[in-house]
């Protein structure tokens, strides 16, 4: 004899209505946790935003131009570099935006301060590092 009850029994009903919970409360949980997961990246996204836009402001408020390059790339870390010239073209101030995260913020560049526009060769400032010379590249070359 077996212990199975019949189709008519509450138990079996219950049962079946607690697996269907479990599934919608597991459910329910995942999209929660991706709806948070979503929110976070806009916050945090945000916030980089406002510290690089601070960092910006900075430099437009020290030099008579302000040129901006970044590097591209999907999976590997990004590069934005920005630089303050004064009217006779030398580097008031500088800072770069390096990272995979939004836990990067931006870094002062003391070594390219007071160097000519023309004394910026990308390939002699970073030699081993491609993404800071493309955003630097990017940076002093004049835009059309």
């Amino acid at each position: 004899m077996t212990n199975v009850p019949p189709a008519d029994d509450p138990g079996r009903e219950s049962f079946v209505e607690t697996n269907g919970e479990r599934i919608m409360n597991m459910t329910t949980l995942l999209i929660t946790l991706a709806a948070l997961a979503w929110l976070g990246q806009i916050v945090l996204g945000g916030w980089q935003i406002h510290r690089f836009n601070r960092a910006y402001d900075a430099l437009c408020r020290q030099g008579a131009t302000v040129g901006v390059g970044r590097s591209a790339g999907r999976f590997k870390a990004r590069v934005v570099l920005a630089l303050a010239f004064d009217r006779h073209e030398r580097v008031c101030d500088a800072f770069m935006l390096r990272g995979l995260t939004v836990f990067a913020r931006p870094r002062r560049l003391p070594a390219l301060i007071g160097l000519h526009i023309s004394r910026l060769n990308p390939d002699v400032i970073f030699p081993k590092d491609r993404t800071c010379q493309t955003a630097l590249l990017l940076a002093i070359k004049p835009k059309t």
